[in-house]
């Protein structure tokens, strides 16, 4: 190498030397974050809780099935305030409302030609009814609720409609949403294009020869017609029988009734706070149920989780900042109607946050908040808290449920603490709803994230609302 290449090499050299930046030093780790050893006490000892499975087994023992506005309702109601008052709590109160009131009758159903069958089946929520002696009509098979939406007005005059859907489980439970609008919207659709009646395959993941009910919801200037859900084993069976490609005829008898106007109600219990002003903690689920089953997993042991947690907050021998109002919900699987009535009358006082359990007693696996920006450190203690549980963070906002929803929609914030939906939609709105189906230990580990959550949230010193409307 000559020396100008031996320079230039050189100097090349140097430049490139000076251009290297040293590797950046690894960012420290966050901070653990800080829990008051009360939280972790009380969260634990909450995994040996029995108080929720003796609210669970009484109300369902005791009472049974609550189908609003009903006597069943109205005991339950009266077995509520006795129970939350022997527990301790404040401000025991019912405050009732009116509503319609919706019956249910006889219900049977038979595939008349080609093949003759007896079919297992139950009124929806809200349901039409037949002549007393039965409905005979051809039956309209729709695989699914969107084949429904694209048949013409008119063209299912005088027959009966069938809605299928292919609902899966999952652990969020969103398919209840994708797949519930055959139920919730497709009876008043297969009227308004001349079904004389529909039937559906249930919303439910089980293959049992149990019919799910629910609220069905007409349009105003819709007349409701008969309706009803199918058991998924024969609602199968029916789809079958229409691919043999005969004509399939059917006869419906379903006899419920709607009884003008009835009293429901919501019964109200507080652990009152230090803080008048740092807003309520609205906790609870609801108190009604469907007439098939006892209301065991919908909603007995949403009201037991919940009101078992603020127990344990009252016991612990330290006042919350907040007060937190436990709420057993009336009506509201008929329509919401205890969530509006407690809207009406308590949506000018201050809420912190809301959140209901009425998911069923599966384990809790996540948890989604919706809370103002200078509160993230709340956040942030609540995924300590539940950690340990098993419990994640979810990319959603919280605030999720039928009763706290009117609250929500007001700019309240919101945390929710999901419960697994796998088995969810086997026993929801059946028979099969019944005190044997709620697993002790996973009613004890729910128990547990409500204790953690409202140790969190009712003594947190950051504001905690409003919100951004959802």
């Amino acid at each position: 190498m000559n020396r100008l290449l031996l320079v230039a090499a050189l100097l090349g050299s140097a430049a490139s030397a000076q251009t290297i930046t040293p590797p950046a030093a690894p960012a420290p780790p966050p901070a653990p974050v800080s829990l008051p050893p009360e939280v972790a006490r009380l969260r634990d000892a909450a995994l040996k809780d029995d108080l929720a499975w003796d609210i669970t087994e009484g109300l369902t023992t005791e009472v049974g099935q609550r189908l609003a506005a009903t006597e069943a309702e109205a005991r339950g109601r009266a077995w509520a305030v006795a129970k939350l008052r022997s527990l301790g709590f404040r401000n025991v109160r019912v405050e009732e409302f009116r509503m319609p009131v919706w019956t249910r009758g006889a219900e049977t159903a038979e595939i008349v030609s080609p093949y003759p069958q007896k079919l297992v089946l139950t009124a929806l929520g809200n349901s039409g009814a037949t002549p007393a002696e039965g409905l005979a009509a051809d039956v309209v098979v729709f695989r699914e609720y969107n084949d429904l939406l694209a048949a013409p007005d008119g063209s299912l005059k005088g027959k009966i409609a069938y809605i299928g859907n292919a609902m899966g489980a999952t652990q969020d439970g969103s398919s209840y949403g994708a797949f519930g609008v055959a139920r919730r919207a497709g009876p008043a659709l297969a009227a308004r294009k001349g079904a004389a009646a529909v039937v559906i395959r249930s919303i439910g993941t089980d293959a049992h020869r149990n019919p799910h009910t629910g609220s069905t919801n007409w349009p105003a200037g819709t007349a409701p017609i008969p309706a009803a859900a199918l058991s998924v084993p024969d609602a199968e069976q029916l789809e079958r029988v229409a691919a043999k490609g005969r004509p399939v005829r059917m006869k419906l008898v379903l006899t419920p009734s709607f009884r003008g106007e009835g009293t429901s109600g919501n019964v109200i219990a507080e652990v009152p706070g230090t803080d008048p002003g740092a807003g309520v903690v609205l906790i609870g689920g609801h108190l009604d149920s469907w007439d098939l089953g006892t209301g065991a997993i919908d909603d007995a042991s949403g009201l037991a989780i919940t009101t078992a947690a603020a127990k344990r907050i009252m016991d612990s021998g330290r006042r919350p900042r907040r007060t937190i109002r436990v709420v057993w919900f009336g009506a509201e699987e008929v329509g919401g109607f205890g969530g509006q009535a407690y809207a009406r009358m308590h949506g000018e006082e201050r809420h912190a946050v809301a959140s209901e359990s009425d998911f069923g007693a599966g384990k809790v696996w996540r948890y989604e908040v919706n809370l103002p920006a200078g509160a993230a450190a709340v956040t942030d203690r609540l995924g300590a808290a539940l950690a340990p549980l098993g419990i994640v963070r979810g990319t959603g906002l919280g605030g999720d449920g039928t009763d706290i929803g009117p609250m929500i929609r007001r700019g309240v914030g919101g945390v929710d603490l999901n419960q697994s939906g796998l088995s969810y939609f086997d026993t929801h709105h059946t028979p099969d709803d019944v005190l044997d189906r709620v697993d002790r230990e996973d009613l004890r580990q729910n128990v547990a994230a409500w204790t953690a959550m409202l140790s969190v949230v009712a003594y947190a010193p950051e504001a905690l609302g409003p919100v951004t409307p959802r």
